[in-house]
């Protein structure tokens, strides 16, 4: 027994020899394929990701621009609020009704005149917004210092709105003041209320770039009834005047259709008288007058 034990560890012990001596047949050219397969999707990985990193860094550049816009000179500000402005009133409004930079009979410039007749009249919008004071509270949100002065900028300038740009007889007697940014106008709304009030009892109304938006296309729909009540009102006119002659035309048919039944009426008589001429003559030429004697 002891025996066939050590013949089978003896066998067992040669088989793992065998296998352990084995050497495992590998396809290398199947490997640099798949190597190569690899290096190619990892390159276009790479790529991709170098693309956005550019347009990551593109848009930090855009951002540090706006901020630079929104936190740098005012004419930098103003520029691109006046920009904004033309670019909303130019994609909503038709091109005869509006103006850029006209001058009003006062010899001020606004950014924007709605045209619109009279009355209402001309509607002016100033893209203008004082900024310092807004940051100032945004650096120091604790400051009261701060928010009074912002509350008092931003009713100094409507009231230079209404001083400048509302003209009776001229234009509307009232004007908007567009703030090109959204989170401005729903801090205005939000913690200075009274200022928003403010600016209504002078006629001035506050705006922003969706606000605005939604005015124009209220603005564009009136101008629209204004044409078609006008275009409407001239084939009235036209109709009138078309009926007139068209009256005009059938009193002188009826005249004409008058001549010519009494014409008709007349040639009736003279056949008439025809008609009882011929049988006379034809008694005439008939009778015996011993011509022939």
């Amino acid at each position: 027994m002891t025996t066939y034990i050590f013949v089978l560890l003896f066998i067992i012990i040669g088989l793992l020899f065998v296998l352990l001596m084995r050497r495992p047949t590998v396809d290398i050219s199947a490997l640099r394929e798949d190597n190569a397969r690899l290096r190619e999707r990892l390159a276009e990985r790479l790529g991709v990701l170098a693309q956005n990193a550019n347009e990551l860094k593109n848009i930090s550049g855009d951002i540090a621009n706006f901020k630079n816009i929104l936190m740098g000179n005012k004419q930098a500000r103003g520029t691109f609020g006046e920009r904004q402005l033309e670019d909303l009133v130019a994609d909503v409004m038709p091109p005869e009704t509006y103006e850029f930079q006209y001058v009003l009979p006062t010899n001020v410039r606004p950014d924007c005149v709605i045209r619109l007749p009279y009355p209402p009249g001309d509607m002016v919008i100033d893209s203008k917004f004082p900024l310092e004071a807004y940051n100032r509270m945004q650096e120091n949100p604790n400051d009261g210092l701060a928010r009074k002065q912002f509350e008092v900028d931003v009713r100094r300038h409507i009231d230079a709105i209404a001083d400048k740009y509302i003209i009776p007889g001229v234009t509307a007697d009232s004007a908007m003041m567009f703030i090109a940014s959204e989170s401005i106008f729903e801090t205005l709304h939000r913690q200075f209320p009274n200022t928003i009030e403010y600016g209504a009892k002078q006629k001035v109304f506050i705006v922003s770039p969706a606000t605005l938006w939604a005015t124009l296309n209220t603005i564009r729909a009136v101008l629209s009834d204004i044409k078609i009540k006008r275009v409407a009102g001239q084939i009235k006119k036209e109709l009138d005047l078309l009926l007139t002659d068209l009256g005009r035309l059938a009193d002188r048919a009826d005249k004409v259709q008058q001549h010519f039944a009494q014409a008709q009426n007349d040639i009736d008589l003279l056949q008439t008288s025809i008609g009882k001429i011929s049988p006379r003559a034809e008694k005439m030429r008939a009778m015996d007058f011993g011509e022939d004697q």
